[in-house]
């Protein structure tokens, strides 16, 4: 079957059709074909993608990614801890409300939207408040496409001993990285991301000293990260609940797929030319992105709707979407903005036909 339209959305996002018939047999849960050869194998396969180092090991989690991110911020800060998130978009905000519903003390550091964290009101924060101990960041916050300067604030992080809690959701399989290097305690992203799977679950990769020491700290029992773990462990890739074997099974076809494009090298260099192809054939079309081209990552591009009185975000998308493209509407709190999606299997072709498809949608410039 084919797509009707390509999904141009920071996730769900559009898939293989070899994953997409990897869904086609149904799983059982008991049975050592599904967790030694399928759960296991993406465990193994998840910690070589993010580190060239020993000392790591990884969890599944069933829910969306935010799932896993709560499942990460309730179960690693003890009762006496304290967190510090940056909060430059929806996704760091989001961390915040987590850890607000938790009742898990916080510190915000909130730049803004369109704005980077300020390194220097970071490191006093951490210097005058030392009952904080853990330190998250989301690196592609896709409320905008901004990319937050990780490699820095998990430098002040290590600096001050806290454990760093990095959000790849939108990242990890398509931006490299060595999260050990980095100094990174806990990576959290999601099936249908970057790896190019479908919806149902999400992973932490983590520093097995860092997750041992949190046996008891839940605050759920369905998203107990070290419950979760220690199941996969002992068990063979067993899941404590039922496990999405379906989109487990297209998840390990997405790995495999991305072994054979190259690995996580090659895929960011395909996203990063479908972004830089999109931008520059937006501008000229006489849209303008809403970040500086320095912060743009290569995952998604917010651009400025235009300023015709009679521009409507929903007749454009529909007029796209009957051309065969779907874009993302805006987050942007102080700007109207819409959204194009790079990632997924899209490539640099696809975004030259949607330039022209934008150009035929661009009905204010011709009523």
């Amino acid at each position: 079957m084919r797509n009707d339209y390509l999904l141009l959305t920071p996730g769900p996002l559009s898939t293989s059709e070899s994953v997409r018939q990897a869904m086609l047999k149904d799983w059982c849960t008991w049975d050592d074909e599904y967790n030694k050869d399928i759960v296991q194998v993406i465990r193994q396969k998840l910690v070589k993608l993010a580190t060239k180092h020993i000392g790591y090991t990884s969890v599944l989690m069933q829910g969306s990614g935010t799932a896993s991110v709560e499942a990460t911020i309730g179960s690693v800060i003890s009762a006496e801890g304290k967190l510090l998130v940056v909060d430059n978009g929806a996704y760091g905000a989001r961390i915040a409300q987590i850890a607000q519903y938790l009742n898990i003390p916080c510190h915000v550091v909130s730049p803004g939207e369109t704005s980077q964290p300020d390194l220097n009101e970071m490191e006093t924060a951490l210097a005058m408040d030392p009952a904080i101990t853990h330190v998250a960041v989301v690196h592609c916050e896709t409320t905008t496409g901004m990319l937050n300067p990780i490699t820095e604030v998990t430098k002040l992080a290590k600096q001050h001993d806290k454990v760093v809690i990095l959000d790849a959701m939108s990242s990890f399989g398509g931006i490299p990285m060595d999260i050990a290097e980095l100094g990174v305690d806990y990576m959290i992203s999601s099936a249908n991301k970057c790896i190019q799977g479908v919806p149902g679950f999400g992973f932490v990769i983590a520093k097995q000293i860092e997750l041992e020491a949190c046996k008891g700290q839940a605050r759920s029992l369905t998203l107990d990260l070290f419950d979760q773990w220690q199941c996969m462990e002992n068990n063979h890739g067993k899941w404590r609940f039922t496990s999405p074997t379906h989109t487990v099974r297209a998840f390990y076809q997405a790995l495999l797929e991305l072994e054979q494009e190259g690995g996580i090298d090659a895929r960011f260099n395909r996203y990063y030319t479908n972004q830089t192809t999109l931008v520059a054939g937006m501008r000229s079309l006489g849209f303008e992105p809403l970040l500086d081209d320095t912060l743009h990552s290569p995952i998604i591009t917010s651009f400025y709707s235009p300023t015709h009185s009679d521009y409507q975000f929903k007749e454009f998308y529909d007029r796209l979407k009957e051309q065969g493209f779907v874009i993302y509407p805006g987050k942007v709190s102080n700007a109207d903005c819409f959204r194009i999606g790079n990632i997924g299997e899209v490539y640099p072709a696809d975004i030259e036909r949607l330039i022209k498809a934008i150009e035929k949608a661009m009905y204010w410039d011709i009523n």
